[in-house]
């Protein structure tokens, strides 16, 4: 993947605090539902994040469970010297221009997170993440950044690789060259209807929400994307499933019809 210097940015789709409090008190337990994309990331000791490549080894795993050592509630230090700076630059276009006007909504609800020069989406650096990691009062190693900062990658590259999937059948690459990310927001604690519905069955919930608005040839779609921990199936090979739930919104005509088209096999 390129690279990019620091800018004064750092949030992009998967909140990294959130995920990782939610997993240290939440160790998965029961199964994602069945409906789950199946190991949707695992992650490396390179940095490479292309969903082509999302498949990778992690290195020996902490031992105490999933991201335990990761982050854990405590008074914030000072940054470490030694976290880098580079900025992985995605696979994700972005549609929605930037907006410095004072007062203007960023587009991932939060900060705004800048563009490359090939128009796509740019990942926070080591520093960026232990940052923001900080400030949300959790503390962590800086040598895990190495390790975290890979699979925050690599799980929102699933995430849009699943996202294309679904645009597919619908033309844009032919259209306009294909689908871009227009905006995301984070809903950690409000948990879908679907989710919700799963939960009650008997499958564990998901550990982080998202809704990403796509921009298909200037018409916009909206996905919520479900994030789930996979089960520590005691193997000890050192991978770290995730699974991910998306899919188009039910809240358009264009969504019920997506849904019904891959329901019945039509798209």
């Amino acid at each position: 993947m390129a690279k990019d210097t620091e800018t004064p940015a750092e949030v992009c789709p998967v909140d990294p605090a959130t995920r990782a409090a939610w997993l240290k008190s939440n160790p998965s337990r029961t199964a994602a539902f069945p409906g789950a994309t199946k190991e949707a990331s695992l992650a490396s000791q390179g940095n490479s994040c292309d969903s082509s490549t999302i498949d990778q080894t992690l290195p020996p795993p902490p031992p105490k469970g999933l991201f335990s050592r990761f982050s854990t509630p405590s008074t914030p230090s000072e940054v470490p010297k030694s976290l880098g700076v580079d900025r992985e630059i995605s696979t994700i276009p972005r549609a929605s221009p930037i907006n410095q006007d004072a007062g203007a909504k960023p587009a991932n609800s939060e900060k705004e997170s800048g563009v490359s020069e090939s128009g796509n989406w740019i990942y926070p650096s080591e520093k960026m993440f232990f940052e923001a990691m900080k400030r949300k009062g959790y503390s962590s190693n800086a040598k895990d950044m190495k390790t975290i900062v890979p699979i925050h990658n690599a799980v929102n590259e699933r995430a849009w690789k699943e996202i294309k999937a679904w645009e597919r059948p619908w033309g844009s690459e032919e259209k306009c060259g294909g689908p871009r990310l227009h905006s995301f927001l984070g809903l950690s604690t409000t948990m879908s209807p679907k989710a919700r519905f799963n939960t009650l069955l008997g499958y564990a919930p998901p550990f982080d929400r998202h809704d990403w608005v796509v921009d298909r040839c200037g018409t916009r779609i909206e996905y919520v994307i479900d994030f789930y921990a996979g089960r520590d199936e005691g193997k000890g090979n050192g991978k770290l499933n995730f699974f991910l739930d998306v899919r188009p919104k039910l809240n358009t005509w264009e969504g019920w019809k997506m849904r019904g088209a891959k329901a019945f096999g039509l798209a």
